[in-house]
């Protein structure tokens, strides 16, 4: 698929799941709640500085990079974030869901980057994990914070991550839970362990994931290992059980984003998948679960990154001061159904009749019960990254 292709048979289906399936995301409540009503240009609106001032500075149109699934989309008579961003600051923005596998999308900006050249994307976000390479790298510029005030609303557990310890290439886009994704119907049962994905009766109906933290993370904490320091000599009873359940076909294949695809189409009975993902998907395909396995869940974060030599900064900034706005941020968060990384979301989300129960949602808010139960990937060293990735692309890609 070509970068920016319009993903237009999945952000047809997002329309109709997460507007025409409740039906009561835009009920008065909550447009009171996010400062708009018709016509009306939100309280919580991003104006400091003049509506089109990062449009009239620097021309040209903001151009972003990201998952699908990851954004409330429009219908008609309900404008989504893109959409009411457009309208709010007449900045002219593109947003591609064009970023499928991390590895995949680094190996397309590479060798533009590594030879001083710019990218077309103003932002992109990327694994936390692909955002340390790219800062280790310097391949991208230090976010503009003097122009993003509301990013004092990012939530305390995000701040100041190891890896940008002063925070100044990074901001948060949105948390999330790696576990399993299954179709009850399809299975028979409910799932509870990493064990029934290697049930002989689901053989060749079971998919994981290309990223290979979520995934070896998994396994790693079912076989009792500890993810926070991750070590090659634990890793290799997991990468031996991934490697059998490959070659046996046990496991269909290893996919990006796109498991959701074949989730829909009944293609897979089980796999590892993304909290959010699945909130969505089920209300589509009412059989489709999610469970934290019993063993634990790996908990990420997702980043926006402005790439080295970004032409438009300043609208750039406006996007991330405007997606920062909590009741922006609480539209985000209702249709795609991950952790936000903003404050007040949840108190918004609770004040509507109609999005309570996400307010109350352990996947997006998790207490401390389910806190315990989640664990962040530890760092890994350069050499044990490259063996890492060496042994994890073999059994993937064989």
């Amino acid at each position: 698929m070509t970068p920016f292709a319009h993903h237009e048979g999945r952000r047809t289906f997002l329309r109709r799941l997460a507007w025409g399936a409740s039906g009561a995301l835009l009920t008065p409540a909550l447009l009171q709640a996010c400062g708009r009503g018709p016509g009306g240009g939100g309280e919580g609106a991003d104006r400091e500085g003049g509506d089109k001032e990062g449009a009239d500075k620097e021309g040209g149109e903001l151009v972003i990079s990201s998952f699908p699934l990851y954004i409330d989309p429009s219908r008609p008579g309900a404008p989504g974030s893109v959409e009411r961003f457009q309208r709010d600051t007449g900045i002219r923005l593109r947003y591609g869901e064009d970023v499928n596998d991390v590895r995949q999308f680094f190996a397309r900006i590479r060798p533009a980057l590594a030879a001083g050249q710019t990218l077309p994307q103003d932002l992109v976000v990327l694994t936390a994990w692909m955002a340390t390479r790219l800062i280790e790298l310097g391949w991208v510029e230090p976010l503009p914070f003097e122009r993003i005030p509301n990013a004092r609303n990012l939530i305390a557990s995000l701040r100041k991550p190891s890896w940008d310890p002063e925070q100044r290439f990074s901001l948060p886009w949105q948390s999330g839970i790696a576990g399993i994704a299954y179709n009850i119907k399809a299975t028979g049962r409910e799932l509870r362990s990493i064990d029934d994905l290697f049930d002989p009766a689901l053989k060749g109906r079971v998919s994981a994931l290309l990223e290979m933290r979520d995934t070896m993370g998994l396994l790693m904490l079912a076989d009792g290992k500890d993810v926070s320091r991750p070590s090659w000599s634990d890793a290799q009873p997991s990468f031996d059980r991934l490697e059998r359940a490959r070659r046996d076909g046990q496991i269909r294949r290893f996919t990006g984003n796109d498991y959701q695809t074949d989730l829909l189409a009944g293609n897979l009975a089980a796999c590892i998948g993304w909290s959010g993902d699945v909130a969505q998907l089920a209300l589509e395909q009412p059989d489709l679960r999610f469970v934290v396995p019993e063993s634990g869940g790996i908990l990420w974060a997702d980043v926006m990154l402005m790439p080295r030599g970004a032409r438009h900064p300043n609208a750039a900034a406006r996007w991330m001061n405007w997606v920062y706005d909590p009741p922006q941020a609480a539209r985000i968060a209702a249709a795609v159904q991950y952790i936000s990384p903003v404050e007040g979301v949840r108190e918004i989300l609770a004040k509507d009749p109609a999005t309570a129960a996400l307010a109350s949602n352990p996947l997006m808010f998790p207490g401390p019960a389910e806190q315990r139960r989640l664990h962040l990937f530890g760092p890994l060293s350069e050499a044990d990254e490259a063996r890492w990735d060496e042994r994890f692309a073999r059994i993937s890609q064989g």
